[in-house]
């Protein structure tokens, strides 16, 4: 019998620091994915402009823009209803004076599903994002889309299995992570692509689910009042199947559309026959539910 069959992709460029130009980008690699046949398409995080929050500037937070009426939605929610695929947006969001990393999620017809806040913000050397974002209060969230229930977190959720296993639980038959991710202006030496692959590497096979990461390429220079500071974001944009492991991965610097084709129901049989999740045990779990690890 035929299965439910879907084809994921996962964009990874270099960004400029204007607007337009990023957005065609992502426009013309998005319809690059659509021809590779392609329905659900991932682009990376904060895809509209330098990655920011290497700095904390008063002035950047011009950059954010409320939810509604959002430009860059509106313009992925036209491609998405003229290609049919189904295409997470990312951007900052601005609501009243909260402000969030976010991301809206955008139907094959166009139809806007609704918004995911990011949940965990990082705040480290090159990645301040405790300075312009409020931690995410619209809980993790799965959105059935025309092609399956798909789970959408942002960047530093990829690193907590506890984002992967509720968005499972909730019913998310893939998982998507957009992403920005390079050096560490702190330490020349560490370089955390591999680490980074394997925890949601991890995370596919635990929850026995494919898994999309997008993430940039390329060096990001912006200028501070005490000088200046750069990434070099390592890109390894990658897809990995319901084992943990990865079908599709992109290099270092090369502009890159990733896809890859999952059958759903065979995935879904394979998931229910595993036993992870007949075999969980909540009642066991309390100490997950504390930052200490205590029981009581």
């Amino acid at each position: 019998m035929e299965g439910r069959k879907v084809t994921v992709s996962a964009l990874q460029f270099a960004c400029t620091d204007d607007v337009s130009t990023n957005v065609d980008k992502a426009e013309r690699l998005v319809r690059a994915a659509h021809a590779k046949g392609a329905n659900i398409i991932l682009i990376q995080e904060l895809f509209e402009g330098y990655y920011f929050c290497q700095a904390q500037r008063e002035d950047f937070f011009s950059r954010a823009k409320p939810y509604k009426g959002h430009p860059t939605i509106q313009r992925m929610q036209k491609l998405a209803e003229e290609l049919g695929v189904v295409i997470p947006v990312s951007f900052f969001e601005q609501a009243n004076n909260a402000h969030y990393n976010s991301i809206a999620i955008i139907d094959a017809d166009g139809a806007d599903l609704g918004l995911y806040r990011k949940s965990h913000i990082p705040d480290g050397p090159g990645y301040q994002e405790k300075f312009y974002f409020n931690p995410g209060d619209t809980g993790f969230k799965v959105f059935e889309t025309k092609f399956a229930k798909i789970g959408v977190a942002i960047c530093w959720d990829q690193w907590f299995p506890e984002t992967a296993r509720c968005l499972v639980l909730q019913g998310a038959e893939i998982l998507f992570y957009p992403t920005a991710i390079g050096s560490e202006p702190q330490d020349e030496g560490l370089d955390s692509r591999d680490h980074w692959k394997r925890v949601m590497q991890g995370h596919a096979g635990a929850n026995v689910v494919p898994l999309v990461a997008s993430n940039r390429i390329g060096k990001e220079v912006i200028e501070t009042e005490h000088g200046k500071t750069q990434i070099s974001f390592y890109g390894n944009s990658f897809i990995a199947g319901p084992t943990g492991e990865i079908v599709t991965l992109a290099d270092d610097k090369e502009e890159s559309v990733l896809v890859a084709e999952f059958d759903l129901d065979k995935i879904k049989s394979k998931r229910h026959s595993w036993g992870v999740f007949r075999d969980r045990r909540p009642d066991l779990y309390k100490a997950i539910l504390t930052l200490d690890g205590s029981k009581s």
